[in-house]
């Protein structure tokens, strides 16, 4: 399964955002994740666009994963069982390769003072609603789909 966004239906309101940063939270309180938390935490989606065209972008979990092609530390990994592509901060030494190996910004970079990347989970660790990533279960407008497909 893989998030898609619905770009004719994405309304620009950043409750997207606000979900991931809350499910990466240590409190997964909204209002403390977002103003009390000290480092604060990340989120893993970013809408781009204005009022007149926006778009949630995250990480695609792509079959043939760029970023882990050119990953030169080995940070980057897809399971082979699950689909899921992830970054190990341990192991992430900040270069930015996976940055410009894909074609969306779908990776955070520079994280408490140091340079990791970051992204799309799918809310694997303890769901923000049982099956469905944060994002999408906080989108008003079913702009965001987890979805079965091919690629």
């Amino acid at each position: 399964k893989r998030i898609y966004a619905i770009e004719a239906w994405c309304l620009g309101c950043k409750r997207c955002e606000i979900a991931c940063k809350t499910q990466h939270s240590a409190t997964r309180d909204t209002v403390k994740a977002l103003t009390q938390e000290q480092p604060s935490p990340t989120s893993r989606v970013q809408v781009e666009g204005d009022r007149f065209l926006s778009l949630a972008v995250n990480c695609r979990h792509c079959a043939q994963p760029k970023c882990v092609e050119g990953c030169i530390s080995g940070a980057m990994q897809k399971d082979p069982a699950s689909g899921l592509v992830t970054s190990d901060p341990a192991k992430c030494v900040g270069c930015r390769t996976c940055v410009s190996m894909v074609l969306l910004a779908a990776f955070k970079v520079s994280v408490e003072g140091r340079d990791i990347a970051l992204k799309c989970d799918l809310c694997t660790e303890d769901g923000f609603i049982p099956g469905e990533p944060a994002c999408v279960a906080a989108c008003p407008n079913g702009a965001l789909v987890y979805w079965e497909s091919e690629e």
